[in-house]
């Protein structure tokens, strides 16, 4: 059974948008009995929609990037508005998330053609920024090796042979965590910043501290 979180927002705190807000939990929460879904959390939201910055949604997200597969709304406005709206489909579409509204029958969400077209854009904007990034840390790395940096002297070797566990700022790792970046974002941060690792050596830190911090609670 797929796992789905619901999500339910309205922009006031008057009585009316109070009746919606349960309303909207209600109706996605027989949806997802309909679907045949696992309702892991159901997240109610007072804020507008042209705010990116939300507490909700923020929580949605790292949701869908863990173990959940569908978002359930009401329709896409809930999500949303204007170009906030589309940088949320967007996430969610580079997830490969499905999003199931209530407005379109209980269907997945169709993002309209201006939609489609601004995730199409943002896409090849994020690629070409990525390879200049990239450009920009090989051409820095040329430039220091050409001054003297000698980059195998940051590899210490374990008698055996292998390779020492690189030192990474967890405290760093973790706060870009809870901003919402994935763990390919955060990789290229810090190697932005000095740190040669990867996207699985990122991952597999944070995974370490999360169980580490689990067993020091139980």
């Amino acid at each position: 059974m797929n796992k789905a979180v619901i999500y339910c927002r309205v922009s006031t705190n008057n009585d009316e948008q109070t009746s919606s807000l349960n309303r909207q939990a209600e109706e996605l929460l027989e949806l997802a009995n309909q679907l045949q879904l696992d309702v892991i959390k159901v997240i109610k939201e007072r804020q507008s929609g042209f705010e990116n910055d939300r507490e909700g949604i923020i929580e949605v997200l790292e949701l869908l990037r863990n173990d959940v597969d569908v978002l359930l709304i009401q329709d896409d406005t809930r999500l949303g508005r204007g170009h906030t709206k589309t940088a949320l489909l967007y996430q969610i579409r580079k997830m490969n998330k499905k999003v199931y509204t209530l407005a379109n029958f209980g269907n997945e969400l169709e993002p309209t053609e201006m939609d489609t077209i601004l995730m199409d854009i943002i896409s090849i904007v994020e690629e070409y920024q990525r390879k200049l990034h990239n450009l920009k840390i090989k051409r820095g790395m040329k430039k220091a090796i050409k001054n003297g940096f000698q980059p195998e002297n940051n590899l210490s070797k374990h008698q055996l042979g292998g390779r020492k566990r690189k030192d990474l700022p967890i405290d760093e790792i973790l706060r870009l965590r809870e901003k919402g970046l994935t763990f390919s974002e955060i990789s290229s941060f810090l190697n932005g910043i000095g740190y040669d690792t990867s996207k699985a050596t990122v991952n597999r830190r944070y995974l370490e501290y999360v169980e580490k911090r689990k067993k020091q609670q139980s």
